[in-house]
């Protein structure tokens, strides 16, 4: 700040800028040390302002009413951040600490609600999700691990858009009971196990996972509809689709061995607790329809198409 004139006529003491802009004295001194405020001193040492010191002074007082820090109030005092951008950090803080309280609130909540002989159940399930942002964090890691073929990174950054749900802004008691159960069942040491071997094995006989995974959206994007419409799997386009995107991949022909190929790796997609992870992200997301839920109407339209041999395949949800 520059202070040339501030000790000549027309300049304040501490006591006339308090007066002028309605601070206390010692918060201005306060800003002084730290820096926001840069007087000049008289002959006498006394602490003297010139006139463009009270609208900075104004300013201070209206971004700390705003909640910023000092930290960002003197970047764009000195010109080193825009007022704009420094509002929008704060907002963005803001709205963190918010999601954060909210789903605290819902944490409580539901402790509350639980029976008395199930809150300590309760309690210790809900460690596992104390805090939203983190949850998600654990959930992108668990379909992360899955990934084995290299996929560029759009493509990527898509897949976790369908399997792993955002925490709701402001969840509801059961919401938050599902995302941490979805957060358990993500660090479940033997399904992580079963999954990895499963993705080793895809990794072998998928040759070309891009087209495989493109195809698969686009099966699920002709079944949404049927299953929205609660019509029952069986033959048609998207099947069709399902089962080419496996054969594109894979560089294999559709035969009904193939198709019984396609079952048995799916095998693993019906493990009650993969089941369960879909279950639970609907009543995260509050969507009727899910990539699991569309998945188990494939599979279980390829089941019908052409039964496997041996046992029968375990279907998801209706």
């Amino acid at each position: 700040m520059s202070v040339t004139g501030a000790t000549g006529p027309g300049s304040l003491g501490i006591g006339d800028l308090a007066a002028l802009t309605g601070v206390p004295v010692r918060t201005i001194r306060f800003y002084c040390d730290e820096g926001i405020l840069e007087p000049a001193r008289s002959a006498g040492g006394h602490r003297r302002f010139d006139a463009a010191a009270a609208d900075r002074l104004r300013l201070v007082r209206r971004l700390r009413g705003l909640g910023l820090g000092l930290p960002a109030i003197a970047a764009v005092l000195a010109g080193e951040r825009s007022l704009g951008e420094a509002v929008a950090a704060a907002r963005a803080a803001l709205e963190a600490e918010m999601a954060s309280l909210a789903w605290r609130r819902a944490a409580l909540g539901a402790v509350e609600a639980a029976a008395p002989d199930e809150r300590s159940a309760r309690l210790d399930l809900l460690a596992a999700a104390e805090d939203g942002r983190a949850a998600r964090g654990a959930l992108v890691e668990f379909w992360l691990r899955r990934i084995m073929a290299p996929l560029p990174d759009e493509q990527v950054e898509e897949f976790l858009e369908m399997v792993v749900p955002p925490p709701p802004v402001d969840p509801t008691p059961a919401q938050v009971v599902a995302y941490a159960e979805m957060v358990v069942l993500a660090g479940d040491r033997s399904l992580n196990r079963r999954l990895r071997e499963q993705s080793r094995a895809n990794v072998r006989v998928v040759g070309d996972e891009e087209s495989l995974l493109a195809g698969m959206g686009e099966a699920m994007e002709l079944a949404s509809p049927l299953v929205l419409a609660g019509e029952a799997p069986g033959p048609g386009k998207a099947l069709d689709r399902f089962v080419a995107a496996h054969a594109a991949g894979r560089s294999a022909r559709d035969t009904p061995e193939f198709r019984r190929e396609i079952l048995r790796d799916a095998q693993v997609e019906l493990d009650p607790r993969v089941v369960r992870y879909w279950d639970l992200f609907r009543l995260v997301t509050g969507d009727p329809v899910s990539l699991g839920t569309l998945h188990f109407w494939l599979i279980e339209a390829l089941e019908r198409s052409v039964p496997p041999a041996g046992a029968r395949v375990r279907r998801g949800p209706e």
